[in-house]
C-alpha cells in the first residue's frame, strides 16, 4: 500500500510541477525527491525484502521515465550552451532508465561535428595556411569537448566513446580543405578527396624537429609537448599512411642536409610514432634510415682518413651520404647535374674505396639531393 500511495501521488503531483516551474527545475525537483524517497524507504521498509528496490524503481518510472522525452528536448540546448551542472544532473537522471543516455551521447556527437567544423570553416583562411595554427586549433577543441564530457559527465566511458568518435569526423573531414590523392582504382585516373590534416600535422613536426624560427624560440620541454600534442590529434587520423609518407619525406630532407635541430628527439619520434599505433612497415623504415645514417656516418671517416693524404682538404670539405635505397624517400626523377672537375674525379675513388668494402653494391648518385657553401 505504501508503495502505491507514493506512485499516486507522484503521478498527480510531478506533472503539475513540471508545467509550473519547467524542464530545468523539474529536473532538481526529481532528483531531491528520489533522494528523499530512497532515505525514507531504507528507514520504514524492510531492507532485505526488496521493497526498497521496488519503491526506487516505482519512483525512477514516475519521476523520470514519464518525463523521459521532455527533459531530454533540452539536452542540445544545454550542450551548446555549455551547461554543465545542469547537464550533470540530467546525467545523473538519465542514467537511472532505460535508453536514457543513448539520446544524449547523440546529442553530444553532433554538438562537436557541427561545432568542430563551424569552428574550422571560420578559421579557414588562417589555417590552411598555417599548420601551426591549425594544429593548435584542433587542439583547443579537442581540449574543450573533453574539458565539457569531464565536468557533465564525469569522464564516463560512454561519453568520451562519443567525443572520440565525433572528433575524428572533425579531423577527417573533407570540407575545409582537401588533399587530392590519385584514386586505388587506376580506371579514369580520378582523384578522391582527403583530409589535409596528416599532411599539416607533417608539415608541423618538420617545423619543431628542423631548425626553424619556430624550435629556436622553444625549449626542448615545449618543443617535446607540442610533438605528444600532434600525436594526440593523430590517433583520430583516419589515414595515417599519407601522414608518414609526408613525414618520411621531411625527415629525408632533415637527414641529408643536416637541418635537425636535435636528434635524439628525432629517434625518440620514431618510438612515439610505433607506440601511438602507427603502420609498422613504416615506421621499421624510419628506424632504419637512423642506423643508415650512423653507418654512413662511420664510411665517410674511413674515407676520408684512407685519402686524407692524397686529396688534402678536400676530403675534410667532403661529406658523402651512403644511404640504403630501400628505407628512403628520394624523387624518381634522375636530374643532370654539372659537378667542378674536383668532384668530377672525386667520385670513383668513393666508388672504388666503397666496393672494396662491400663488393656487388652498386651506388647511384643523387646530386640533386646535395648541398654546399661557397
Amino acid at each position: 500500500a505504501y508503495i502505491e500511495a507514493t506512485e499516486s501521488f507522484y503521478k498527480m503531483k510531478a506533472p503539475q510541477y513540471l508545467q509550473a516551474n519547467g524542464v530545468q527545475n523539474y529536473m532538481k525537483y526529481a532528483d531531491a525527491k528520489l533522494r528523499e524517497e530512497e532515505i525514507r524507504a531504507q528507514k520504514y521498509l524492510e531492507p532485505c525484502s526488496g521493497s526498497v528496490q521496488v519503491l526506487t524503481e516505482c519512483c525512477v518510472n514516475v519521476l523520470v521515465s514519464t518525463f523521459k522525452y521532455t527533459i531530454l528536448s533540452e539536452c542540445a540546448g544545454m550542450i551548446k550552451n555549455n551547461e554543465t551542472e545542469r547537464l550533470q544532473l540530467m546525467f545523473k537522471l538519465m542514467d537511472r532508465v532505460p535508453e536514457g543516455i543513448a539520446p544524449m551521447l547523440k546529442d553530444l556527437e553532433e554538438h562537436i561535428v557541427s561545432a568542430g567544423l563551424a569552428d574550422m570553416v571560420a578559421a579557414a583562411d588562417i589555417i590552411t595556411q598555417d599548420s601551426e595554427k591549425y594544429v593548435e586549433r584542433l587542439l583547443e577543441l579537442f581540449n574543450e569537448f573533453s574539458t565539457l564530457v569531464k565536468e557533465a559527465f564525469n569522464d564516463d566511458p560512454r561519453f568520451l566513446t562519443a567525443r572520440d568518435k565525433a572528433y575524428k569526423q572533425v579531423v577527417n573531414d573533407t570540407t575545409v580543405f582537401r588533399l587530392e590523392l590519385p584514386a586505388k582504382q587506376s580506371a579514369g585516373m580520378k582523384s578522391q578527396p582527403e583530409s589535409k590534416c596528416p599532411e599539416l600535422l607533417a608539415n608541423y613536426c618538420d617545423m619543431l624537429l628542423r631548425k626553424t624560427p619556430l624550435s629556436k624560440r622553444l625549449t626542448s620541454d615545449e618543443i617535446e609537448s607540442k610533438l605528444k600534442d600532434v600525436l594526440l590529434v593523430l590517433k583520430y587520423v583516419q589515414n595515417k599512411d599519407v601522414f608518414m609518407r609526408f613525414h618520411k619525406a621531411h625527415l629525408t630532407r632533415r637527414l641529408i642536409l643536416d637541418t635537425s635541430a636535435d636528434s635524439e628527439k628525432e629517434e625518440n619520434m620514431v618510438e612515439w610514432l610505433r607506440e601511438v599505433g602507427m603502420p609498422a612497415d613504416y615506421v621499421n623504415k624510419l628506424a632504419r634510415m637512423f642506423q643508415d645514417v650512423k653507418v654512413s656516418e662511420d664510411l665517410n671517416q674511413q674515407f676520408k682518413e684512407t685519402y686524407r693524404s692524397t686529396k688534402g682538404s678536400i676530403a675534410d670539405s667532403i661529406n658523402i651520404k651512403i644511404l640504403n635505397a630501400g628505407a628512403w624517400a628520394r624523387g624518381s626523377e634522375r636530374v643532370t647535374v654539372s659537378l667542378p672537375l674536383e668532384l668530377e674525379d672525386y667520385i670513383p675513388e668513393v666508388e672504388d674505396f666503397y666496393k672494396k668494402k662491400h663488393s656487388g653494391r652498386k651506388l647511384q648518385w643523387y646530386h640533386h639531393m646535395s648541398n654546399g657553401t661557397v
